[in-house]
């Protein structure tokens, strides 16, 4: 029981602090929210920068953009607390500013999306990953997916839409990143499923443990953390030096020379 507890997390979440501030030093910007909880998904304003999703599900007891929905997500949570139940969800991670290049495409362990995949299913309870559109592509033409590329001589190049999610490749495409994670309900339940008595064989309800009826808020701190962690890593080996300065310099030099290439 114990070795499957988010404890574990802690210390991710304090190796993704300095991944972060890594990261802000070059004007990479992250922020996470809840968009579903148990089933019930959160409208997002459209449009909205990584700084302002940030300050909009800092200031949500429960990591949300949209504060018309807080009471009602909040209402529904002690319900299923009152059900002895829990509910899973889907947490987003939005990366902003990241350098084009990021990652490769020449062979499937340098992926940059596969490397983040394999950080966020890894986070205890997390059972599934997606980036931009995600598994909606199942059911959409080609035509509604790629992101059409645009070129003006202010911006470079950019392009239309952000249905990949900031990828082609396996490489960052100077998009923002947007992944996606689903959480399972926590298992522990107050209302006890039923399980197998393993010296009897015979019926048994599973042992009642503390638990909470959510622990997606959280879960999106964690998620935040290990996404940033793998971009610092990836920016690290892509443009090595010890100093921050020079790191600086390096990332904004392949900035312009992508952007007027």
């Amino acid at each position: 029981l114990e070795r499957s507890s988010a404890r574990e997390t802690t210390m991710r979440v304090a190796v993704g602090a300095v991944a972060k501030r890594i990261l802000s030093e070059l004007d990479i910007e992250i922020a996470n929210h809840v968009v579903v909880f148990g089933g019930k998904e959160i409208d997002v304003p459209e449009n909205l920068t990584v700084d302002q999703i940030k300050e909009l599900a800092q200031q949500s007891e429960i990591s949300v953009v949209n504060q018309e929905r807080e009471q009602e997500i909040k209402d529904y949570i002690d319900q299923i607390k009152k059900e002895g139940d829990t509910i899973g969800g889907v947490v987003e991670t939005v990366v902003g500013g990241v350098p084009v290049g990021l990652g490769s495409y020449v062979q499937w362990d340098t992926k940059l999306d596969a490397k983040i995949a394999q950080a966020v299913v890894s986070i205890n309870a997390f059972k599934g990953v997606e980036f931009g559109l995600g598994f909606k592509d199942g059911y959409l033409k080609g035509s509604q997916v790629m992101d059409e590329i645009l070129w003006t001589e202010e911006d470079g190049y950019t392009r239309r839409t952000n249905n990949l999610g900031g990828f082609e490749g396996g490489m960052t495409n100077g998009q923002p990143i947007v992944v996606r994670g689903v959480m399972k309900p926590i298992p522990t339940l107050y209302k006890p499923l039923m399980s197998v008595d393993i010296e009897t064989h015979e019926p048994y309800k599973a042992t009642v443990e503390r638990s909470d009826p959510t622990a997606l808020p959280a879960a999106g701190v964690v998620m935040e953390s290990v996404v940033a962690t793998v971009i610092a890593n990836e920016i690290l080996d892509k443009f090595s030096s010890d100093n921050m300065e020079e790191l600086k310099e390096a990332v904004a030099r392949h900035r312009d020379y992508v952007k007027n290439f």
